[in-house]
């Protein structure tokens, strides 16, 4: 089977085409301005605002399923618009996709909780744009799976992971919230999840978050307990009390789509662990 990542060059990405390739698929992989490191069955140059060249790409590429990994942040052409002229194209050849979003198409006002069910009302630009891109893709796509999640850690390579280190390390200045919650997932379990996803006929919208509620600070001592870094030299401070605007609490409920996957989607405490406390 051939699988086309949308987005291969992230981080999500790279775990994409891992996981797909070592499941023995064909892999094509696109990207914006450069290619990845990891190694798919071959990259391809894409931009998601030129639906002429996604197109071609898809009737070049024939791929069983499309998965948009992609990121434009706040660019509301690319995060909201490429999703929709991509769900488009491939409904036309018949080709399955699944288009991951994200927590951040929710406020946190009022509820904390929020299962599929739930509406969207983001209070960012560029959670606009991806409750946007969702209600797009699914009104020319109703096949599609859209899959929210939430701060992917994992192997060390995330940013929230890379910013523990640096303020470990006092290479850089900032501090981590502890009124900012949020349900961290690991990179493998979330990409199994939507693998499953992709390979089923499952429709509309599912949540991929971990199990465990936690701050900021809190998944920042966990990854410097893991690592064996000064947990001590981790600031804090509040979101409330900051210039960053977004929701302080947002919690995903993901036990629907948990009952029908074989991925299990692990809380932080557990993936997280240090590795003498897992044994």
């Amino acid at each position: 089977m051939t699988v086309l990542i949308v987005g291969g060059s992230g981080f999500l990405g790279s775990e994409l085409i891992r996981q797909a390739r070592a499941a023995g698929h064909t892999t094509v992989a696109t990207y914006t301005t450069a290619q990845g490191t990891t190694s798919p069955s071959s990259w391809r140059p894409l931009d998601l605002r030129d639906a002429g060249s996604l197109d071609a790409l898809l009737a070049d590429v024939n791929p069983s399923v499309v998965i948009n990994a992609s990121s434009g942040r706040a660019n509301w052409a690319v995060t909201a618009e490429g999703p929709l002229q991509l769900a488009i194209v491939a409904a036309k050849r018949g080709i399955r996709m699944v288009h991951m979003s994200t927590d951040a198409v929710f406020s946190g006002a009022g509820r904390v909780h929020y299962d599929e069910s739930c509406l969207p009302d983001p209070i960012t630009p560029y959670g606009a744009a991806k409750a946007a891109a969702e209600t797009g893709v699914l009104a020319v796509n109703p096949k599609a799976a859209v899959v929210r999640t939430s701060l992917i850690i994992g192997h060390g390579a995330s940013k929230h992971e890379r910013l523990v280190h640096q303020l470990a390390a006092g290479t850089v200045s900032g501090v981590l919230f502890t009124d900012d919650i949020r349900c961290p997932v690991h990179v493998s379990d979330l990409v199994g999840a939507v693998l499953e996803l992709a390979l089923s006929d499952h429709a509309g919208i599912h949540h991929a978050a971990g199990a465990d509620a936690l701050s900021r600070h809190e998944l920042g001592v966990l990854i410097a307990r893991r690592d064996g870094l000064d947990v001590t030299r981790l600031p804090t401070g509040l979101r409330a009390q900051s210039a960053v605007r977004g929701a302080l609490d947002v919690r995903l409920d993901s036990q629907a789509t948990q009952r029908s996957l074989h991925t299990p989607l692990r809380g932080a405490r557990e993936f997280l662990r240090p590795q003498e406390d897992g044994k």
